[in-house]
């Protein structure tokens, strides 16, 4: 047996152990790893995109906001530069986050379903988190 920590943690759990049970276990995870596997890259380039602080702010107020919102409004609430809160939000709309619409001179943004998603299920788990 080529496992035998998880021949031990399923004797412990399952009371007993086999080759197939430890086959059938290293099936299951297989199958999750490949899962995880798909979709690696994309997801870890959208949490990583939020794991700036200006980027986290904007998607979190554009989540909020009640539809889109021009970058003259986002600006002043953002304590950086111009050209920072135009290069955070291409880096969001670059991740799937955020959209922009053009009007002229004008660019509006709005949060994405996958950004409300992910702060809601940011802030639903936080008050039960227990380390």
């Amino acid at each position: 047996m080529a496992e035998p920590r998880l021949e031990r943690l399923l004797v412990k759990q399952l009371g007993e152990c086999c080759d197939a049970d430890v086959d059938e276990r290293l099936e299951l995870l297989s199958a999750c790893a490949e899962t995880a596997d798909e979709t690696a890259d994309g997801d870890v380039a959208t949490l990583a995109t939020l794991g700036d602080g200006t980027r986290y702010r904007l998607a979190r107020i554009l989540a909020a906001a009640d539809g889109e919102l021009c970058v003259c409004e986002l600006e002043p609430v953002v304590d950086v530069s111009d050209s920072a809160v135009s290069h955070a939000l291409s880096d969001l709309r670059d991740a799937g986050l955020v959209t922009r619409r053009k009007d002229g001179t004008w660019r509006y943004y709005a949060a994405t379903e996958r950004a409300r998603a992910l702060f809601e299920a940011l802030d639903a788990t936080r008050e039960g988190r227990r380390d």
